[in-house]
């Protein structure tokens, strides 16, 4: 057991072994604590995104590009609150890795593959809005079901083919690649160039473009209600003026969060990168790396919430109207029942 025994006795992960990692002491309420809450926090992550799979895969009304990116996003995040989080939750309540460095390294490229997944998704969601808003006539033409099936593929490949080079290059399969490591801890070890690497890779160049296309997107809705504005002829305009104002308001508010979200989320982490391991504390590494792992249970409420046909599409599931014949083809956009 990981909490802490009456005796106080220095407690190994593997008593057995010299090098085995010293055990760390938890209370026992602290122990059963830790697990009922992250237990809830991995099942809330997995049910938000699992709402989102079912919805976008069942009605073929939704089977559009957008929604396409919107369901790959959500497969990664489910998969984050499914393997990624348990795991990481065990590490940091048991204190000790008992699987091997093979499962070490195979569970470090998958958690490095689903993060870049993530945003990877991120990039093509803000690539297609600014085609949709700056764009509109265009937008048929060049983002369609196949191109995007296409990027996501492709978006995912490259993300697990990157993933896998930087455990392979640091030596996570090789056993006696940490000569400092105490036997029992599984920890992300990665060389100065490799760190500089992923932090332009899998930070710095995916926070270009989400920025500039949204900064593109503001830009050119502002244009938009200026021409609008130049144009008012009467009260009816002003009406439809009023609605566009309350319609530009409400796309300002949604992006404002959506990248605020991620700034939050993802800048702590990545600043980390550039300072020595030795700098940063436990407490500040794994606060910041849960950080990242609770982004995948907000991507939902974000990119699905804020839609009327996902609050309609999960109605239908909980009252099992998606059971019915012929439910797949239904109008959720227009069935308000």
């Amino acid at each position: 057991m990981a909490y802490e025994t009456e005796d106080h006795e220095t407690q190994y992960c593997f008593p057995a072994i010299n090098s085995s990692c010293i055990k760390g002491k938890r209370s026992r309420h602290e122990y059963n604590f830790m697990y009922v809450f992250f237990s809830l926090l991995s099942a809330w992550t997995v049910f938000l995104n699992l709402l989102v799979i079912i919805s976008i895969s069942h009605f073929k009304k939704l089977h559009t590009p957008t929604n396409l990116i919107i369901l790959s996003l959500a497969v990664a995040d489910l998969l984050m609150g499914l393997i990624v989080m348990p795991v990481e939750a065990f590490k940091l309540i048991e204190t000790c890795w008992y699987f091997g460095d093979t499962l070490c390294a195979m569970f470090m490229a998958v958690m490095g593959v689903l993060l870049s997944a993530s945003l990877s998704n991120l990039v093509l969601i803000a690539i297609d809005r600014y085609v949709a808003v700056c764009h509109p006539l265009l937008y048929p033409q060049k983002i369609t079901t196949t191109k995007t099936l296409m990027s996501i593929c492709l978006f995912w490949s490259c993300c697990s083919a990157y993933n896998f080079a930087i455990v392979i290059c640091n030596g996570y399969f090789d056993t006696p690649h940490r000569t400092n490591a105490c036997y029992g801890e599984c920890i992300a070890v990665i060389s100065s160039a490799w760190r500089f690497t992923d932090l332009t890779f899998s930070f710095v160049c995916p926070c270009m473009v989400i920025i500039t296309e949204y900064l593109r997107i503001f830009y050119v809705v502002h244009q938009q209600v200026k021409v609008i504005n130049s144009l008012v002829k009467g009260s009816k305009c002003v009406m439809e003026v009023s609605v566009r104002r309350k319609s530009e308001s409400k796309a300002a508010l949604t992006l404002g969060i959506i990248v605020t979200v991620y700034l939050f989320c993802w800048i702590p982490y990545y600043i980390s990168t550039l300072t020595e391991i030795t700098v940063n504390t436990f407490t500040t590494v794994t606060f910041l790396s849960w950080t990242l792992y609770i982004n995948s249970g907000l991507n939902p409420l974000i990119y699905a919430l804020f839609y009327r046909w996902f609050k309609i599409s999960v109605k239908h599931i909980f009252t099992l109207k998606i059971l019915e014949p012929a439910s797949s083809f239904m109008d959720i956009f227009t069935d308000y029942s």
